[in-house]
């Protein structure tokens, strides 16, 4: 093959959005839900729906997060997380927020080639909807070098999907932490307070961190009124100065990259806390001793140790199940999982005291998040 064919070939696979790896976000695509797919009377920061988007919140509006089927027409998305401002706050104080932020592992990161004269820009894509027209902000952050970098994008016409690309240079100054730990961060403020909004915009180039200079004094206040509603997808972050077609992911691929940060033993579709047995952990007691062993491998290794809490089947969190010597729900018994989990499992469940012959069961979920 001639390496005109050659090239020709590779530019049609970016073309059609064939290369893979390319992109550096995980769930850009707002399929994965395993939290569920909404989430109603936010005030808090967290993670509450489409996984890997968390919410930033101080003040700044109650919200209803959600997984939306409202996506543009044609690109091939089947969901949108959208932001629904359900309680208003129409005067924004000092530090109040909404920001919706993605966050990216450090050893993900290093083809940047950051703290060299070789490092690269990158180019961030999405498709994004609002009722309320205006500026909006979107931050580059570099948490372990507290360095951002900032950028607008402008909904001209509301109701309507409309693909925004950004393209920043490159940070020769400072190098990326080649590890687990949260090294890039992406900020889309929906309502920023003047805390935020109050210096010299940054936009220009990468520089420490300085409160008053992350978010443009045109930035609108999205939470200034319960008819507002903000919808994404499509993110795509790249290696760069050009946008190419979105990486399409399978299901599978998408889920366990997921798993990484997130996971339960629940059946996807079903709500962490239901009452049901699916998907448990059982095991027989075979002496009545506080310390009962028991081996549970995670389907994917986690990015740390994780936070983890167990549910009885009935969805009692902090207990499992007495099942007496059956396969359901008896009654509740306090219990803990006893320091030993690790990125791949754990094997001991602390005060199941049952008499020897019973069965115990309970679901669990594994937070690694960034």
């Amino acid at each position: 093959m001639s390496r005109a064919r050659e090239f020709a070939d590779l530019a049609g696979s970016a073309d059609a959005g064939g290369l893979t790896g390319k992109n550096l976000i995980i769930g850009g695509c707002m399929r994965v839900a395993q939290r569920g797919t909404s989430a109603t009377g936010l005030t808090s920061t967290g993670y509450h729906s489409i996984d890997r988007f968390r919410t930033s919140l101080f003040n700044g509006g109650t919200w209803t997060q959600s997984q939306s089927t409202t996506v543009p027409s044609g690109e091939g998305f089947g969901y949108s997380l959208k932001m629904d401002c359900t309680t208003a706050d129409t005067s924004l104080a000092t530090n109040h927020h909404c920001i919706v932020q993605h966050h990216i592992e450090g050893q993900n990161l290093q083809q940047l080639k950051y703290g060299t004269s070789s490092a690269e820009s990158i180019t961030l894509s999405f498709w994004v909807r609002s009722n309320k027209t205006g500026t909006y902000t979107v931050e580059f952050e570099e948490l372990g070098n507290t360095k951002q970098y900032s950028q607008t994008y402008s909904i001209s016409t509301a109701d309507t999907w409309q693909k925004v690309t950004l393209t920043i240079d490159g940070d020769t100054a400072s190098s990326l932490a080649n590890d687990n730990s949260c090294e890039l961060r992406l900020n889309w403020y929906l309502a920023a307070g003047p805390s935020y909004t109050s210096g010299t915009f940054n936009n220009s180039a990468w520089a420490t961190t300085t409160t008053g200079n992350r978010v443009s004094s045109s930035q609108v206040n999205l939470a200034d009124s319960t008819s507002n509603e903000w919808y994404i997808t499509g993110v795509q972050l790249e290696v760069g100065e050009v946008a190419t077609p979105f990486e399409h992911r399978s299901f599978a691929d998408e889920l366990a990259r997921c798993q990484r940060y997130f996971q339960k033993s629940y059946d996807y579709d079903t709500a962490i806390g239901a009452s049901t047995e699916i998907g448990a952990i059982f095991s027989r007691i075979s002496t009545a001793v506080s310390n009962q062993p028991i081996q549970v491998v995670f389907p994917v290794p986690m990015r740390g140790q994780p936070a983890d809490t167990i549910y009885s089947l009935v969805g009692t969190a902090g207990s499992v199940s007495d099942c007496g010597t059956s396969y359901s729900h008896d009654h509740d018994e306090g219990a803990s999982i006893n320091g030993t989990v690790g990125q791949t499992g754990f094997s001991k469940m602390q005060s199941v005291i049952m008499t020897a012959g019973n069965m115990y069961a309970f679901h669990y979920t594994m937070d690694a998040e960034l």
